[in-house]
C-alpha cells in the first residue's frame, strides 16, 4: 500500500483529466507527484509548482524509463485523442498511443512499480451493441467479441490486453477503468478535439454573445450518451487504483441523455433558446452508449452520481470565462 511520501507518476498531466488528478493528489497530501506530458509546460491545462513537472514524449522507451525512475504508482492518462470529430479522422494518430502504454509497462516492470492504472475508454465496446439510441447499458463483458471504435477503440482494447498480460506474465499489478465521456472545467473546448459537452457550451455561449441565435448539431440529435463529471472520474480512478479489481471496469455515469437533451440543459443554463440545424453527415459515432454500473456498485459500493445539470453548469461558467477573456472568440461563428 502506498503512502503520502511515495512517488506517483501522472502520465498525460498536461491534459484535462491528468491536470485535475495532479491537483487532487496534491490536495490529499501526496508530497511526491511527478507530472509528465509531451506538450510544453506553457500549454498544459493546469500546472502546479509543487509537482515534479517534466516534458517528455512517452512514446519513447528511454523517456518512460526516465519518467518511472523512483516511482511507486503510475496513472497512465496519456493518449493522442479528442472528441468524435477528431478520433474519426485521426485513426493512425490515435493508435500510436499504444507506444505510450507499451513502453510505460516495460519501464514499470523494470522498475518494479507497485501498481499501474490504465485509462481505457467506452470506445472499446462492440459497435453492434450500440446501434439503438435506447441502448441497453454496456456491461464489461460486452467488449467481446471485439468490434471496437476503429482506431482509438482498437488501441484502447489492445492496451487493456497488454496490461492484463503484463500482470499475468510479469507480476505488474495493473488496474483498468473504461472512462465514459468525461467532462468539466480546465479541458478542451475549441479547436476540434473538444467533446460534446464542451462543444455545446461553446456554441451556446457564442450564440448568446453574438446575437446569432442558432446552433448546429452533429447528427439528428437523438443519439444518446452518458457524461461523467471530472470529480466523479477522479474519485473512481483513485478508488480503482487502490482496489483489488484486476479486470477492466466501467467508470461512467448511468444517466443516459440524447444530444438534444444536452443542448436543452445548456440552453437552460444560458437562459436562451436557439434555432437548431442538424448536420447529418458530420461525425457522430455510435447511436447509443451508456454505462452499466453493476460491477462498480458491487466492487466499490459506489458509482458516479454528480447530476449532468450540476456538472454542466460548472463547465459552462468556466468556458464562458475563457471565451469572454478572448475578444477574438466573440467574432467567430459557432
Amino acid at each position: 500500500m502506498s503512502n503520502q511520501d511515495d512517488m506517483i507518476l501522472v502520465a498525460g498531466a498536461g491534459g484535462f483529466i491528468g491536470g485535475h488528478l495532479v491537483a487532487r493528489l496534491l490536495a490529499r497530501g501526496h508530497r511526491n507527484v511527478r507530472a509528465v506530458d509531451i506538450k510544453p509546460i506553457g500549454e498544459w491545462y493546469q500546472v502546479f509548482r509543487e509537482a515534479d513537472n517534466r516534458v517528455l514524449d512517452l512514446k519513447s522507451l528511454a523517456n518512460c524509463r526516465t519518467a518511472v525512475a523512483g516511482v511507486s504508482r503510475i496513472y497512465n492518462l496519456a493518449a493522442d485523442m479528442g472528441g468524435m470529430g477528431f478520433i474519426e479522422t485521426h485513426k493512425a494518430e490515435c493508435m500510436l498511443s499504444v507506444l505510450i502504454n507499451t513502453h510505460l509497462l516495460m519501464a514499470a516492470r523494470e522498475a518494479e512499480v507497485e501498481r499501474y492504472f490504465y485509462a481505457s475508454s467506452a470506445c472499446v465496446y462492440a459497435a453492434d451493441k450500440q446501434t439503438d439510441a435506447d441502448v441497453t447499458a454496456l456491461k464489461e463483458a460486452d467488449a467481446y467479441p471485439a468490434m471496437p471504435e476503429d482506431g482509438y477503440g482498437w488501441e484502447k482494447l489492445f492496451s487493456e490486453r497488454m496490461c492484463r498480460h503484463f500482470r499475468e506474465d510479469y507480476g505488474v499489478e495493473t488496474r483498468m477503468a473504461r472512462f465514459h465521456n468525461v467532462y468539466g472545467p480546465f479541458g478542451t473546448w475549441d479547436g476540434g478535439r473538444e467533446k460534446a459537452p464542451a462543444a455545446m457550451c461553446r456554441k451556446v455561449i457564442q450564440a448568446k454573445l453574438t446575437g446569432k441565435h442558432e446552433i448546429e448539431i452533429w447528427g439528428d440529435g437523438e443519439q444518446t450518451r452518458s457524461f461523467m463529471y471530472i470529480d466523479d472520474c477522479l474519485t473512481g480512478s483513485m478508488a480503482i487504483m487502490g482496489s483489488p479489481i484486476r479486470e477492466p471496469i466501467n467508470l461512467g455515469s448511468s444517466e443516459l441523455v440524447s444530444i438534444n437533451r444536452l443542448v436543452d440543459i445548456v440552453e437552460k443554463i444560458a437562459g436562451i433558446t436557439l434555432k437548431r440545424s442538424y448536420k447529418l453527415d458530420a461525425p457522430k459515432g455510435v447511436r447509443g452508449r451508456n454505462s452499466d454500473n453493476a460491477m462498480i456498485l458491487e466492487k466499490l459500493r459506489w458509482e458516479p452520481s454528480i447530476r449532468l445539470e450540476d456538472g454542466m453548469e460548472k463547465t459552462y461558467r468556466w468556458i464562458w470565462d475563457q471565451i469572454t477573456a478572448q475578444p477574438s472568440m466573440l467574432r467567430r461563428a459557432s
